[in-house]
């Protein structure tokens, strides 16, 4: 039976870990964190903040509630943007809610 078992010895076994093998695991935890999630979370971040500076009148945008739309005002001091749905129908919303900028054109194609 003890073939399958090891035996547990209660004295004089194996002694215990020390804290070095603990601290080089955080830090590997550490850097499995940096590079899973933090990274590439500053990475999208950064890539928004660049596409919000780069908004200009008369580009083409789909907002994150699926709106598509030209910009015909952009307010510098408030962050909204009014955006013209259709000819007669225009909506003014934050700037924060722009998800992509469409390429011309694609208002006319659809």
């Amino acid at each position: 039976m003890s073939f399958f078992i090891t035996p547990a010895y209660a004295a004089g076994g194996q002694p215990a870990g020390g804290g070095f093998e603990l601290i080089i695991m955080m830090v590997v935890f550490a850097a499995i964190f940096y590079f899973m999630i933090f990274r590439p979370q500053s990475k999208r971040a950064k890539e928004q903040r660049n596409l919000l500076k780069s908004l200009s009148k008369g580009d083409e945008v789909i907002t994150s509630g699926g709106l598509i739309g030209r910009i015909t005002k952009i307010s510098d001091d408030n962050d909204y943007i009014q955006l013209s749905l259709s000819e007669d129908t225009t909506i003014v919303i934050k700037k924060d809610f722009i998800s992509a900028v469409l390429p011309k054109g694609t208002l006319k194609s659809i």
